[in-house]
């Protein structure tokens, strides 16, 4: 009896705790997504919403509204995840789920402003997404197209009572293939699209930094990659939110996925990763040049073998030295003289490299000094100046051959050798300061040589930038 009594009293108690508890506290959340069935009378293009935007810029205006009263949509997939803190209230999206799908319709993206954090809970990559275009406005925020509210002037943030009604998500969840590219070929229109770039690395200069939590990361963590293929550069850009911020960068090559777009300022092309396995470093080969170093020497000597101030040059005419070589060797553009009392001012009259609005594929410029003997005197020192008005995906090096014959025909035959102890303005610094390369050791060396300073960038839009170089000394101990 004792036992009954005890089940019947647990039994009751549980009945009692059921009845307490209401119902929506156990049921299954409701994850199904209502059938979104937009009429292809509907459906517009990516295309023809860039070419309202476009007509709008080239009329004067910042900004175009779609109007109320229309039924427009288009039609996209999410290409952004926020789930690891590297985008933060915007979706990206784009037309296509392959990259080589042949239609006419051109592949295309466009970031949606939206007010709200974790849009990842919502969409997912790869979603297919409708946006109702009605009263939207289609501008630029940070160099790239943007769809969000607003007015004639900006472009605003859709707000979180209204954006699961104009971000219309669907139950697809599409594949979607990147565009497999070199970053010589990239242009404005892959902005806003996904891109997978291969053969590539960290520069050397980054190995060991975390993606985006160096004392000198301030919103955004900047890291250079390059290609081992062409050695054109583009930044690689983290939030200091993100949850890999702390990461080392990979130290291999491979292949890096990402998001293709400008920095906050508008001022370089940047690709975003949505989370680190969007880097898949397979090799651990890397492609660095040769690097001969000395280091650097506590001090330069009274002696002095070569010194050069460009002051006798002319403003944007090609160097010409006696003993030096101005050497073009792809593109037009040659290292010029360059004189200027601006916010980027010159040392008097400097040497400049300037690929900008030149037209060319491809710019490669060298100047190469005429030859040092490094076995007539004692601790030889190398040292000049470097500023930047905004490298972008340019980039500087200084070389040392022991093997040059002084003939431009044989430049590429040379072993040319980068110096790492030599600093070079990075795209990081400011653009109006000029930067000393410290007084890198030549003493170890031996035979005669030639020093290079070599321009690498190109005829696109995102790789114009410009390089200034002075006061160039090669001193010795009397």
């Amino acid at each position: 009896m004792n036992k009954m009594f005890t089940v019947l009293i647990l039994l009751l108690f549980t009945l009692f705790l059921v009845a307490c508890v209401q119902d929506d506290d156990f049921s299954t959340p409701d994850v199904l997504i209502k059938g979104v069935d937009i009429p292809t009378s509907q459906l517009t293009t990516f295309k023809a919403i860039k070419s309202l935007y476009e007509q709008a810029v080239n009329g004067g205006n910042t900004t175009v509204v779609i109007n109320s009263d229309t039924d427009l949509y288009i039609e996209g997939y999410v290409i952004s995840s926020d789930k690891a803190g590297n985008f933060f209230e915007e979706l990206i999206i784009q037309n296509k789920t392959d990259a080589s799908n042949p239609d006419n319709d051109p592949r295309l993206g466009f970031k949606v402003d939206i007010n709200v954090s974790s849009l990842s809970d919502t969409y997912q990559f790869g979603q297919k997404v409708f946006v109702k275009m009605a009263g939207l406005t289609i501008g630029e925020t940070s160099g790239v197209i943007t769809i969000g509210k607003g007015d004639g002037i900006n472009v605003k943030q859709i707000q979180p009572a209204e954006y699961k009604n104009i971000v219309l998500r669907t139950n697809t969840i599409a594949t979607i293939t990147p565009k497999v590219s070199g970053l010589a070929d990239l242009n404005e229109n892959d902005e806003n699209t996904l891109i997978r770039l291969e053969h590539m690395q960290l520069n050397r200069f980054e190995l060991g930094a975390t993606f985006a939590s160096e004392s000198f990361d301030q919103f955004d963590g900047l890291r250079l990659l390059e290609s081992c293929n062409s050695g054109i550069q583009v930044i690689m850009q983290t939030s200091t939110f993100s949850d890999f911020k702390t990461l080392l960068v990979p130290q291999g090559q491979g292949s890096v996925t990402g998001i293709y777009s400008r920095d906050f300022r508008d001022k370089f092309n940047t690709l975003v990763i949505n989370n680190a396995t969007s880097i898949n470093f397979e090799s651990n080969t890397r492609c660095d040049p040769v690097e001969l170093t000395c280091g650097i020497a506590p001090v330069f000597g009274s002696g002095n073998l070569l010194f050069e101030d460009f002051e006798p040059q002319k403003n944007n005419k090609p160097v010409v030295i006696d003993g030096w070589v101005n050497y073009m060797e792809a593109g037009t553009v040659a290292w010029e003289g360059f004189s200027s009392v601006s916010s980027n001012a010159s040392l008097g009259r400097s040497a400049r490299f300037q690929s900008a609005s030149s037209g060319d594929v491809s710019n490669i410029g060298w100047l190469i000094t005429p030859a040092i003997n490094l076995d007539e005197q004692d601790g030889e020192t190398l040292r000049f100046k470097t500023s930047s008005s905004l490298a972008d995906s340019s980039y500087m090096e200084v070389l040392i051959a022991l093997n040059w014959d002084g003939l431009e025909a044989n430049i590429s035959a040379a072993t040319w050798q980068v110096l790492p102890a030599a600093y070079i303005v990075k795209n990081s610094d400011s653009f109006a300061p000029w930067f000393s390369s410290g007084n890198v050791d030549l003493s170890c060396l031996t035979g005669t040589a030639h020093i290079a300073f070599k321009y690498t960038g190109s005829g696109q839009a995102s790789f114009d930038g410009v390089y200034e170089l002075d006061a160039i000394s090669v001193d010795y101990v009397e």
